[in-house]
């Protein structure tokens, strides 16, 4: 945004979107017996007997075979090894961020338990992410330095992904026609291709552009002009972000499945006004909308990350904010329940 902290007259615009959009497999061993006889008599006179002859000799037994050597025991199986233990279950959805310039330290502890990635519409972040947390560089629009950020992603190798071209469609963001948006785009796959990073975006949603609010129409409109302008080819587009302040997230998302993206969602709540008890005016009913809409977030696979908007408000009327207003680190009843949702 121009001007992030102007948020009123981005509500202004942001109600108007969201006013369009809602119109549109585990032996027996044998025993052997001898005989005993005796010599016969010698007869009476005649002829002496003949000595009797001398008995052969027994054989000398044969000698008892030596004994075969016990075999030796087989060894013993090596033990198997102790599986390894399961690692920890994660501390908190890789998912879950914030929208939001988190500036202190304060509310920065306070949403880490929670929260595991935050961006701030600009390319560097007011503190340095703690482990376990990212921040997310952003474009916001084509006025940039494209050797500023080049050498910034390059100091920065944590840095895996660049979000770009906020809300193209609406006027007081990004404003940009696709025909614009298409000639600038090698400038951004340039610096994909000389720094690694993953282009995310751009960041589109219903907006108020002139012949461009249905953000489809612009994406189309986007893909027919670098088409044109590049033999044919497609931009190069890594994930597409989208936001989305009402009902009906699910089927938004399911709109844009034939780019063949991946989904960031780069802003959400509900500030669904009118219809009576479809209003959103309570933090009861923010909550209700929240926890649907993480779930549903959670659920799909073709969503890679989700941030709420926002952090703080001055005057919240949509009862979305998740840190107490002029409270440093102090978390709304909202900020409390959006860290607790399962993932």
């Amino acid at each position: 945004m121009n001007d992030p902290h102007d948020l009123d007259s981005r509500l202004r615009r942001r109600l108007l979107g969201v006013t369009l959009a809602s119109a549109a497999t585990a032996a027996l061993a044998a025993c052997g017996g001898g005989s005993d006889s005796s010599p016969s008599p010698a007869p009476v006179g005649g002829t002496p007997p003949s000595p009797a002859p001398a008995p052969s000799p027994s054989p000398a037994p044969a000698p008892a075979p030596a004994p075969s050597p016990a075999p030796a025991p087989a060894p013993s199986p090596a033990p198997s090894p102790a599986p390894a233990p399961a690692p920890a279950p994660a501390a908190k959805s890789f998912k879950r961020g914030i929208a939001y310039d988190v500036a202190t330290a304060g509310d920065l502890n306070a949403l880490v338990p929670g929260v595991s990635w935050w961006y701030n519409w600009s390319p560097r972040p007011k503190l340095t992410p703690p482990t376990g947390t990212d921040f997310v560089p952003m474009v916001w629009n084509f006025a940039f330095n494209d050797a500023e950020i080049e050498a910034l992603l390059k100091a920065n190798p944590q840095y895996k992904y660049l979000l770009v071209i906020n809300e193209p469609n609406l006027y007081g963001q990004a404003t940009t026609t696709p025909a614009d948006a298409a000639a600038a785009w090698p400038r951004l796959e340039a610096l994909a291709t000389k720094t690694g990073v993953k282009i995310v975006g751009p960041q589109i949603t219903w907006g108020t552009l002139n012949g461009f609010t249905d953000p489809v129409v612009w994406m189309d409109a986007f893909y027919t002009a670098y088409r044109n302008a590049n033999g044919g080819r497609d931009p190069r587009i890594d994930m597409l972000s989208f936001h989305w302040y009402d009902y009906g997230l699910d089927a938004q998302l399911d709109r844009l499945k034939k780019y063949g993206k991946t989904f960031w969602v780069t802003e959400f709540a509900n500030w669904h006004q009118g219809d009576g008890d479809a209003q959103i005016d309570s933090v009861v009913k923010q909550k209700k909308q929240m926890k649907d809409m993480v779930a549903m977030l959670e659920a799909r696979a073709d969503v890679y990350r989700y941030a709420w908007f926002t952090g703080r408000w001055d005057n919240d009327t949509h009862f979305s904010s998740l840190l107490v207003d002029k409270q440093d680190g102090q978390l709304t009843e909202l900020g409390q329940y959006y860290l607790s949702l399962p993932f």
